[in-house]
């Protein structure tokens, strides 16, 4: 009896230890922000600490969370589910663009592990631009609950003011906490105005990492175990030239 209430208080131990370091990492998608018309196009999905540079290797990702969904999107809004195979510290999936306009890729994975009482949902997404942006620029191509999305992600610069606009449940996310981190793991936290909006100013070339994180206080059960929150994350990769 000593021996599984000793086990007991050790996993709870471990759970707490862990599960902040869950939160500290994410899913994201890393992809060129432009592409060609019968080019494939490469697009990878990475896990870890993006503001560290701590990347997960493939075959070490935790719980079922290589099991995400990958679909694409394209200008006129046809959706095509992608394979993923592992990389080394990726997953890694491809497509040919056939339209002109803007594709949207869109990850989303519920893991199946419930930690603590919280349910871990994470989200990403990413955009290609082929030949013009007519068709599919908008964060409404993208399917998941919450998310971020740029207009200007494909001609992003240095020293040149960046927009974006975050989403929640259909609706625009008001006056909602955005955090930026840049190559170097500097962080800012942003909030969006009554639109939804939010902008920033990137002061070094390189790879931007936008995320959005909100708690959903629900109860239920997931998988046979009781949750009383749902914690869903969305981000959304930006290269900066």
């Amino acid at each position: 009896m000593k021996s599984k209430t000793l086990k007991s208080i050790t996993f709870l131990l471990l759970m707490l230890v862990a599960t902040p370091q869950l939160f500290a990492h994410a899913l994201w998608i890393e992809t060129k922000a432009t592409g060609t018309k019968g080019k494939a196009q490469e697009i990878s999905v990475y896990f870890g600490e993006f503001s560290d540079n701590d990347i997960t290797k493939a075959d070490k990702w935790f719980s079922d969370l290589k099991d995400f969904t990958l679909v694409l999107v394209s200008p006129s809004k046809k959706e095509t589910k992608l394979t993923a195979k592992a990389s080394d510290n990726k997953y890694q999936a491809f497509f040919t663009p056939d339209e002109d306009g803007v594709y949207t890729v869109v990850m989303h994975h519920k893991v199946k592990d419930v930690y603590g009482t919280m349910v871990l949902d994470y989200n990403s997404s990413a955009n290609i631009v082929v030949g013009n942006k007519a068709a599919g620029n908008s964060i409404a191509s993208n399917t998941n609950k919450i998310a971020v999305f740029s207009e200007s992600v494909d001609v992003a610069k240095k020293d040149t003011k960046i927009t974006g606009v975050a989403s929640y449940d259909g609706a625009i996310a008001k006056e909602t906490k955005i955090k930026v981190i840049a190559p170097n793991g500097w962080e800012k936290e942003l909030w969006t105005n009554d639109k939804g909006e939010f902008s920033f100013t990137p002061i070094w070339s390189g790879n931007y990492m936008v995320e959005y994180a909100h708690t959903e206080k629900a109860s239920g059960d997931h998988n046979g175990k009781k949750y009383d929150e749902i914690w869903k994350m969305a981000t959304y990769f930006i290269a900066v030239k």
